[in-house]
């Protein structure tokens, strides 16, 4: 009995102190919240005169709620939960590309396009859901500090890769000139990772570059040679995206170009425009690339909701109107490379060899915000001459070749651009 009794004491004291212990934590949660205030102070709360009918009280009732009672205090990021609110009214457009840049974001989209970022200098790409290395820039911190092509980066600063996609990738071994990352990267044929240490620096890119490339035939395929009297001669321009510097960069090549082929016309057989991998960029760039190899007619239609059309035709005379012209493009090829493709190809001007294209048929426009941040808004669809919107099924090549998977020292795609123009 007194055993039973000592047992009952025991599991008493237990529960009394599990519901004291309850109590207590209930309370001081509860006190907590109570105590709580809001770090954040709302400015310019008032809407403009257009959205004066839209009723926000909902919106702010919503954030209020959130702010007294999401039960992790360290949660509540006022600029975080603003930039999902500015998210979430672009994305109910149901629109992909009308979208809000955060301030990184927006930098990191204008340094692109302007040809110029603090990095490493590495292009890197998906293989396998793992992230590699592309091809390092030449004279780049990538390429001195050791990185190669193929190179299968599983770690940035210590932290896997597993998981990463190319944009977070870039984000986290991206930043300031002069500071260090260490990629954990894995080289071809290796059985171990090898840490390499960079030191971040201003990267350059240039948007255009090409010459005149020597091919001969060689054990059944074709190889380029630095210097071959009996070779092949064929110009090639590699077109990378539509930039800040792009036009003044095509100039300068151009002439260049033009000066070498003006002195033996007969000898050079052709000219190879790569569009391969480039994601595009600005409308009248594609429009003053096209006008290149175009004597007249149009380069692309813009359309401005259901009935408003407009004509964008050959801006000026061109150099390279008359030399024989193949386009490469692939799935990398997307909005003013298939503009500058699809003028190509509806004017009967080059064959298109490749792969089927992106299929990106919209125009934006890009807006500062201020804040650092900025938006870009859909404002019209492109047609190519013939009126085709390619939006979701992209340009197909009159003459499809895929890359070779086995031999990825092969360029397949080119190689058969050099057969067509030579035979």
């Amino acid at each position: 009995m007194r055993d039973n009794a000592g047992r009952f004491r025991i599991i008493l004291i237990i529960l009394i102190s599990v519901l004291i212990g309850y109590y207590l934590g209930v309370n001081k949660v509860a006190i907590d919240w109570k105590n709580y205030k809001p770090s954040v102070s709302v400015v310019n709360k008032e809407p403009p005169a257009v959205l004066a009918n839209v009723d926000f009280s909902v919106f702010w009732t919503v954030w209020e709620k959130l702010e007294e009672n999401f039960y992790d205090k360290s949660k509540l990021d006022s600029q975080k939960m603003l930039n999902g609110a500015i998210n979430g009214l672009a994305e109910s457009l149901g629109d992909p590309y009308t979208v809000y840049l955060p301030s990184q974001q927006n930098n990191n989209f204008k340094q692109g396009l302007a040809g110029q970022f603090s990095g490493i200098g590495a292009e890197l790409g998906m293989n396998n859901e793992q992230v590699i290395v592309i091809a390092p820039l030449n004279g780049s911190p990538a390429e001195k500090a050791g990185v190669k092509a193929q190179d299968a980066i599983v770690k940035v600063d210590g932290v896997s890769t597993a998981g990463w996609n190319v944009s977070q990738a870039v984000e986290k071994i991206r930043g300031p000139k002069g500071t260090e990352v260490i990629l954990s990267v894995v080289h071809k044929d290796a059985a171990k990772p090898s840490d390499l240490k960079i030191t971040r620096d201003i990267i350059t890119v240039k948007s255009v570059e090409g010459g005149i490339k020597n091919w001969k035939m060689e054990n059944g395929r074709w190889k380029m040679e630095e210097k071959c009297e009996k070779c092949s001669k064929i110009a090639y321009i590699k077109l990378s995206q539509f930039g800040d510097s792009t036009n003044k960069e095509w100039i300068s090549l151009i002439n260049e170009l033009d000066l070498q082929i003006q002195k033996d016309p007969k000898a050079v057989k052709g000219l190879i425009l790569d569009l391969r991998n480039n994601p595009g960029g600005y409308l009248t760039d594609a429009v003053f690339i096209a006008s290149e190899f175009l004597s007249l007619g149009k380069t692309v239609v813009l359309e401005e909701g259901h009935e408003n059309k407009r004509n964008f035709s050959v801006t000026r005379k061109g150099l390279l109107i008359g030399i024989p012209l193949i386009v490469l493009i692939n799935k990398g090829s997307a909005s003013a490379s298939e503009i500058v493709a699809g003028a190509m190809l509806d004017n009967d001007r080059a064959t298109l060899i490749g792969e089927t294209s992106f299929g990106k048929g919209s125009i934006q426009m890009a807006n500062d915000l201020g804040n650092g941040g900025g938006i870009h808004i859909t404002i019209a669809k492109w047609l190519t001459p013939k009126g085709v919107w390619v939006n979701g099924i992209g340009l197909k090549p009159d003459i499809e070749v895929k890359p070779d998977d086995k031999d990825k020292t092969r360029d397949v795609q080119l190689e058969k651009a050099v057969e067509e123009l030579v035979k």
